[in-house]
């Protein structure tokens, strides 16, 4: 036979010799899309783990979850070795709102993309001329209902299967290596492509080469609408669902054409959702233990048997199986002791809050959106920019348990990778831990509290009330009164009740310390005005002890950031007053302190020269109340003068900020207001 005769599988094995095509499983597909990826090395709550950069693409992508993802790539990575991973499906475990079917709908989408790529196309076969043989009707093309590879058929074409190999190693001249490899995920044809293939032998006498003139090969369709490779079956009430959703029904159509009843293809497998990604796809199965009984069974055999079973024919198939499930139905699920079989077959991992409040703003951004709001009148609708802080804040606040060992703004900051006075990420660690010990999950750390669909709720109700809409602007402050108003309508313990009330009156104070801040930067009209006296003190105090600190106090040291050399007048009644306003009377307090911030110093600028200090906020707030109540001379303090503007001074000074708030914080003429006006008060002063 010449290259020009070659049949369509000749071509096809050919091009998988030539690399050009590829023959491998769905875990091997998955591991290879997400290992070839960049990966790099983290630190969170104080475990070094990785971080999967693949996770991190496209405009809306996943943030967090590192310890969950981890546990997904080391289970893909496991099956696609050969490991007992292989025999079991993925289920994510966790409270509603907590980004599991994001990121299982991610995975499928991330999926699709690699899969489209021309050297990770998945190809199938179909049977042409069918009616030539004569028990078939008007039926003139048959597709493999599960999508099968064209190498499953190639090594499957002879009766004897000594003959499939040497039909590999001879014609195709694949190595012994390589056919080794490829038999390693050798599976038997489906029952109907067996069936079909036995009457082509019949019909051409056994003759390879005109059996092969039956044969077609198409590549695999990628619609994300019609299921293939990448499918979802979402749980049905108990009335609705059935097993043909997921396995296939007898087809009437089929019927109609087909004379010999015993003849498999009569079932129609592509009505149900597994046959449709049977070829190396990913089948995603939502809330898998809402399912009724009988068709979690299917699932075990599915999961087991890797077949799809009707009637005793059989249909290999190949494909990541990953669900998810709330806490609830789970653990109602596990009460029912005859279900322990489903259980053992699965990999649970059980999905965390984020608790991260610097990732938690980017998640927050996704729950406001990112398109221009507009008020109910059609007019443009300004974001606080202090709204996402206090958002963030408020609801990581609510998943994190309390613990006697640190305060919840410790717990807070310790989570983030921040500074929290003399505690340490060890300390968090250990406390988490100890938690994770627990048999109920949901005491475990970041498993309870409000999730993405609250806090999405709390944007609605803001945006929806009168004083956003009159006031053209979403103001942070009013986050507090949104986020109070979910836990009381849709938080239904009554202790949760009370922790996350307890946890927003925290959130509350922190959002008066950043006011606290940004009123001195609209004071000294400058961005960024507290950070260089933040960073003023912590460079006073590294050179106050220098050997070549002069009679008139003057330092010079070379900046960090810039790798400039400056000039800094070491002010020690300054030092003095921040350290008063933090408690510290002695000096062996003061020095205690001094050697901790020289200590984190030296730690984090070697790491990152633009670390600022402005995460330590028992620091900023003491430097901000210094400059605030001690250095504004001119009426006594700065909120007396904003709160009193009967005379033209004041008035003056009122103007002056609110035009730096409004031409250099982003603020607009609303919230800028309101938010002086919320300094002038006496609310949430801790």
């Amino acid at each position: 036979m010449t290259d020009t005769q070659k049949s369509a599988l000749h071509q096809h094995l050919f091009a998988v010799k030539d690399g050009g095509r590829r023959f491998e499983n769905a875990f091997k597909s998955v591991a290879r899309m997400i290992l070839d990826n960049e990966i790099e090395k983290v630190v969170v709550n104080g475990k070094t783990t990785y971080d999967f950069k693949i996770f991190r693409t496209g405009r809306k992508h996943i943030i967090g979850m590192y310890e969950e993802i981890n546990s997904f790539v080391s289970y893909v990575k496991d099956a696609a070795e050969g490991g007992s991973s292989m025999e079991m499906a993925y289920v994510l475990v966790g409270e509603p709102g907590n980004g599991k079917t994001f990121f299982v709908e991610f995975v499928c989408s991330q999926y699709r993309k690699f899969i489209s790529l021309p050297e990770n196309r998945r190809y199938t076969f179909r049977f042409k001329d069918i009616d030539k043989i004569g028990v078939y009707g008007g039926i003139k093309f048959i597709e493999s209902q599960t999508y099968e590879d064209p190498m499953i058929l190639a090594m499957n074409l002879f009766e004897y299967p000594d003959e499939n190999r040497t039909f590999l190693a001879e014609e195709i001249g694949f190595p012994d290596a390589d056919i080794e490899l490829f038999y390693r995920d050798y599976r038997p044809l489906g029952a109907c492509t067996s069936y079909i293939w036995n009457d082509i032998r019949s019909y051409t006498g056994g003759d390879m080469n005109k059996m092969l003139e039956f044969v077609e090969i198409l590549p695999i369709p990628l619609s994300e609408s019609l299921g293939t490779l990448t499918g979802k079956y979402p749980a049905k009430d108990k009335i609705t669902s059935s097993a043909v959703d997921l396995l296939g029904e007898e087809s009437i159509q089929r019927l109609l054409h087909i004379a010999d009843t015993n003849n498999p293809y009569r079932f129609d497998l592509r009505r149900g959702a597994l046959a449709r990604v049977a070829a190396g796809g990913i089948h995603f199965s939502d809330e898998i233990y809402k399912n009724k009984k009988d068709l979690v069974q299917v699932y075990l055999g599915v999961i087991q048997n890797r077949s799809i079973e009707i009637d005793g024919y059989k249909w290999p198939i190949d494909m990541l199986i990953i669900a998810t499930s709330n806490n609830s139905e789970f653990n109602r699920f596990l009460g029912e002791r005859e279900e322990a079989p489903i259980i053992d077959r699965c990999r649970i991992s059980y999905v965390s809050h984020n608790t991260n409040y610097k990732l938690q703003k980017q998640l927050t951004e996704y729950a406001v959106g990112n398109e221009a709001r507009s008020t109910l009148s059609g007019e443009s609708l300004h974001q606080d920019p202090n709204l996402n802080y206090a958002a963030s804040v408020a609801v990581v606040l609510t998943r994190l348990p309390r613990s006697e060992k640190v305060t919840p703004v410790e717990t807070m900051k310790l989570a983030a990778g921040e500074v929290a006075g003399e505690k340490s990420i060890k300390t968090l660690a250990e406390v988490i831990d100890v938690l994770n010990q627990n048999p109920d999950i949901t005491r475990r750390f970041g498993q309870k509290g409000l999730g993405q669909r609250n806090l999405g709720r709390s944007i609605q109700l803001l945006i929806e009330s009168s004083d956003t809409n009159e006031g053209r602007c979403m103001f942070a402050y009013d986050i507090f009164k949104a986020l109070e108003r979910v836990v009381l309508d849709y938080v239904n313990e009554a202790n949760d009740r009370v922790k996350y009330l307890e946890d927003l009156k925290i959130a509350k104070g922190l959002y008066r310390e950043r006011i606290m801040t940004e009123m001195f930067n609209a004071y000294m009209d400058e961005p960024y005005a507290i950070r260089k006296d933040v960073m003023n003190y912590v460079n006073m105090i590294i050179g106050v002890d220098a050997e070549n600190l002069g009679p008139d106090k003057m330092w010079k040291y070379k900046d960090p950031q810039t790798g400039e050399l400056k000039a800094l007048k070491i002010d020690e009644r300054y030092i003095k007053s921040v350290e008063e306003r933090l408690g510290l009377k002695t000096q062996e307090q003061r020095e205690t302190f001094r050697t901790s911030i020289r200590k984190i110093y030296g730690q984090k600028i070697s790491m990152d020269p633009n670390y600022d200090f402005m995460d330590n906020l028992e620091l900023v707030k003491a430097v901000t109340d210094v400059r605030l109540k001690s250095d504004i001379a001119g009426a006594g303090s700065l909120i007396g003068a904003l709160a009193n503007r009967t005379n033209e001074e004041n008035q003056k000074l009122y103007d002056r900020m609110v035009d730096t708030m409004l031409n250099k914080l982003n603020y607009c003429r609303t919230c800028a207001q309101k938010t002086i006006e919320y300094f002038c008060t006496q609310e949430d002063e801790k």
